[in-house]
């Protein structure tokens, strides 16, 4: 097998995850620690008088902090749901996951892609599927081995998985990888995994300087995932500009409109039980 060139973190993630990696710190989204760090800039007197505080920057500081609020909300929203699921009858999809299977970024969790493809299932198979949400916002790949894979229950009919934009920051590449490779190693036959959406064309410079790293990490899911026969959702391949519409208040997780994309992405890789 040809081997791959070594790919580096950019510059700028190495340095946010000096910020981000301190002990006893919540884990947090790059976007999260430049929003907290600007929103205490655009409270003081300066930003008042300059306009900052009125202007963009100010207004996309106050969607993220209504972001961190709606992370709670959806928590409990899936925690609550997971209860009433438990002992009902029909197939059960169990989904592994971070924020954006929450569906963060949406007006309500039903909104994520999560949401919608339970909606489409339904529709198209017209059996009354359920859905066990897993997921956990600020999860990495390590934290679904250790938290969400043993809570998985043997009597799932269908399992997906989407996982890695969180260590990004919060884990070194050769660790990244080796974690990616262990969770597509562990997950049960037919789990379908979703691969990472491509920053291109967003973020300005950021976006495309990451655009490197987050390819050869979706080809290290694609390789892994072939070795064992899984199929892949290409999350990367159907989330692509134009963007307008396509993003929440924070900039970084997608809208409704922008997990539209991943639904379709998933819908595509899926082959539901009959």
């Amino acid at each position: 097998m040809q081997r791959m060139p070594a790919v580096s973190r950019p510059t700028w993630m190495m340095a946010l995850s000096g910020f981000a990696g301190r002990a006893g710190a919540p884990r947090r989204s790059p976007v999260e620690i430049v929003a907290t760090m600007g929103s205490y800039l655009t409270r003081t007197q300066a930003a008042e008088v300059s306009g900052l505080r009125a202007g963009p920057f100010g207004r996309w500081a106050d969607g993220v902090s209504a972001m961190r609020e709606d992370c709670a909300v959806f928590a409990r929203h899936w925690q609550a749901h997971n209860d009433r699921v438990t002992g009902q009858d029909g197939p059960l999809w169990v989904v592994l996951g971070d924020s954006t299977a929450q569906g963060l970024g949406a007006p309500s969790p039903d909104g994520g892609y999560v949401g919608q493809v339970l909606a489409e299932l339904r529709r198209t198979t017209g059996l009354p599927w359920r859905v066990l949400n897993l997921s956990v916002s600020g999860s990495l790949t390590r934290d679904v081995i250790g938290a969400q894979l043993p809570r998985l229950p043997a009597d799932a009919d269908l399992v997906t998985c989407g996982i890695g934009v969180n260590d990004i920051l919060y884990t070194s590449p050769a660790k990244l990888f080796a974690d990616l490779r262990a969770l597509i190693a562990a997950v049960p036959d037919q789990t379908v995994l979703l691969d990472l959406p491509l920053p291109a064309g967003c973020w300005g410079l950021l976006g495309r300087a990451s655009v490197p790293y987050v390819a050869r990490i979706n080809r290290t899911i694609h390789q892994a995932a072939a070795a064992r026969g899984l199929p892949v959702a290409r999350v990367s391949a159907h989330f692509q500009p134009p963007w307008a519409g396509k993003f929440a208040s924070d900039c970084f997780h997608p809208s409704q409109d922008g997990y539209r994309d991943w639904a379709r992405a998933l819908l595509a890789a899926v082959t539901p039980a009959r």
